[in-house]
């Protein structure tokens, strides 16, 4: 845990050793959500960032390779287990709600509303209709080029590190029938993406 008060000397706050590697994170409240690779989902209590300590921990299905926190749920993408939602509102006792096996592998996953999106390797975006979270289902996709890694939203748009094709933008106004709206090809692979 990093202070950025001062952005041009960042400083060391606190640490925690989680027991596998640290594939992505979400922030909500004083909870930070892991998703740590073989060891699943871990829900840290950050209230004081001089010693987080775990509260609660999921075994996910498969690795853990990134997480989106939405309305009480937090949503791991599970790599080749696909999109898994599990039930933090109990953060000591979380529970599995429901998955939704993608066509390929999960790798980054975004949450807006009553849908999740999942960058699923060679298989591009996947649009997961998250409204019933016991019952997800697949309401549209956009197949990109390249291994879409990372996937971030930002108004009607998806913006999909898509490692050796570069970004691609993708209009989701529409999630059954998301269509191209731009591409930046990178001169090296992208494999994350972020929008502020």
């Amino acid at each position: 845990i990093l202070s950025v008060a001062d952005p041009a000397h960042p400083s060391v706050l606190g640490w925690i050793d989680l027991g596998d590697m640290v594939q992505g994170v979400a922030v909500s409240g004083s909870y930070v959500y892991v998703a740590n690779a073989g060891a699943g989902l871990k829900i840290v209590n950050v209230s004081n960032p001089v010693s987080p300590t775990v509260t609660g921990a999921y075994n996910t299905l498969g690795s853990a390779a990134n997480v989106a926190v939405s309305g009480g749920y937090a949503y791991v993408a599970g790599a080749f287990s696909g999109l898994q939602i599990i039930d933090i509102s109990v953060p000591a006792a979380p529970t599995l709600t429901g998955t939704y096996d993608t066509f390929g592998a999960a790798y980054g996953v975004a949450v807006n509303g009553m849908y999740a999106y999942v960058a699923d390797d060679t298989f591009g975006l996947q649009i997961i209709d998250v409204s019933t979270p016991s019952s997800p289902s697949q309401i549209g996709l956009f197949d990109t080029p390249g291994n879409a890694y990372s996937v971030a939203l930002f108004g009607s748009y998806a913006y999909v590190a898509d490692y050796a094709s570069g970004l691609y933008i993708i209009n989701v106004s529409n999630p059954a029938s998301a269509t191209l709206a731009g591409i930046y090809d990178t001169p090296g692979n992208a494999y994350g993406v972020a929008m502020v």
